[in-house]
C-alpha cells in the first residue's frame, strides 16, 4: 500500500485533458479525411459487393463444382472432395447459403488484399534488419490487442457497412503472412544463394526465382493462417453490418436460440477446414522443386 501511495501517477484532471484531446484530435481527423477514406476504399466495396452477388445468383451446383475443384486442386484427395461437397450440401440443405456465399466474399477479398499487403510487406522485412525491427512491434500489437478494439477506429472514421468490416478482418488477419513470408525467405539456405550469384542470378532474378518458390511452403502456410484469422473475425465483425455467418450466430447470442447459432457455427467450422486442407496441402506440393534441384 506504501508502494501505490509512493507511485507517480497522472492527476485525474490531466488525464481528463488528455483523454479529451486524443478524442478530438480523432474527431478532427475524421472529419477531415472522412470523406476521402470512403472515396479511397469505394473501389474496393464495389468489387465485394460484385462478388458477393455474384456467388449469391451463380447456380448452387456451379459453385460446389468449383469448390469440388479447389479441394482436389489443393488435397489431391477424394476424401477431400467429397467432404467439400457433402459441406455445401448440407449448408444449403439447412438454409445457410446466401449467408455462407457472402462469408466466402468477405472472406476472399479479405484474404486478398492481406496476400496484397502482406507478401510485399514480408519481403521487405526479409531484405531490411532495420524494418523488421520497426515492423514486428506493430505486427505484435495488431495480433494482442483485442478484436473488439479494431472496431472503433474504423467505425468512427468509415461508419457501419461492409468496408470497415472487411478492414477490421484485415488488420486483424495479416500479421501471420508477413511474419512467415519474412521467414520464409530468412530461412532460404545461403548455398543456394551463394550458387544463384555464382550463376550471375540479380537481384530480381534471385529473390523471385530463387527465394520466393523456396519460401512457399511458408507462405502458404501463412495464407492458411490468414483465412482461419478471417473466419474468426466473421462474428465480430458482423456487428458493424457484415453480412454473413456471422449475422445468425450473433442474433442467436442475443435471442439464446441454440439451434441457430450452433448450425451457423458449423458450417463456419465446415468453411476452415476446407479451406485450411486445401491451403496446406497445396503449399506443401508447390515444394516439389526442393526435389529437383533449382533453375536459376
Amino acid at each position: 500500500m506504501d508502494f501505490l501511495d509512493e507511485f507517480p501517477t497522472m492527476d485525474r484532471q490531466e488525464l481528463r485533458e488528455l483523454k479529451k484531446a486524443i478524442d478530438l484530435g480523432f474527431r478532427n481527423f475524421s472529419r477531415a479525411y472522412g470523406d476521402a477514406l470512403e472515396t479511397f476504399f469505394e473501389p474496393l466495396l464495389y468489387f465485394m459487393v460484385w462478388l458477393e452477388k455474384l456467388l449469391i445468383i451463380t447456380p448452387w451446383p456451379i459453385i460446389i463444382l468449383i469448390m469440388a475443384g479447389l479441394a482436389w486442386l489443393g488435397a489431391r484427395s477424394w476424401l477431400a472432395v467429397a467432404g467439400t461437397v457433402a459441406s455445401f450440401f448440407v449448408i444449403g440443405y439447412f438454409g445457410m447459403w446466401e449467408d455462407t456465399m457472402a462469408t466466402l466474399a468477405i472472406i476472399s477479398v479479405a484474404t486478398l488484399v492481406c496476400i496484397v499487403v502482406g507478401i510485399p510487406l514480408g519481403i521487405w522485412m526479409a531484405r531490411s534488419d532495420r524494418v523488421q525491427t520497426l515492423i514486428t512491434p506493430v505486427l505484435d500489437v495488431m495480433q494482442t490487442i483485442p478484436s473488439f478494439v479494431y472496431l472503433i477506429p474504423v467505425v468512427m472514421l468509415l461508419g457501419i457497412g461492409k468496408v470497415p468490416g472487411l478492414l477490421a478482418v484485415c488488420i486483424y488477419a495479416v500479421p501471420p503472412i508477413v511474419r512467415l513470408t519474412n521467414l520464409g525467405i530468412r530461412l532460404v539456405d545461403k548455398e543456394v544463394l551463394e550458387a544463384a550469384d555464382a550463376f550471375g542470378a540479380n537481384y530480381r532474378q534471385k529473390l523471385f526465382d530463387v527465394q520466393v518458390p523456396l519460401a512457399l511452403p511458408n507462405i502458404f502456410a501463412g495464407v492458411n493462417q490468414t483465412i482461419m484469422m478471417s473466419l474468426a473475425m466473421v462474428v465480430i465483425a458482423s456487428m458493424i453490418g457484415v453480412k454473413g455467418l456471422g449475422v445468425p450466430v450473433l442474433r442467436a447470442i442475443s435471442n439464446q436460440y441454440l439451434a441457430l447459432g450452433l448450425m451457423n457455427g458449423l458450417a463456419i467450422v465446415a468453411l476452415a477446414i476446407i479451406f485450411d486442407r486445401i491451403s496446406q496441402n497445396f503449399g506443401k506440393r508447390l515444394q516439389k522443386h526442393r526435389e529437383g534441384g533449382h533453375d536459376v
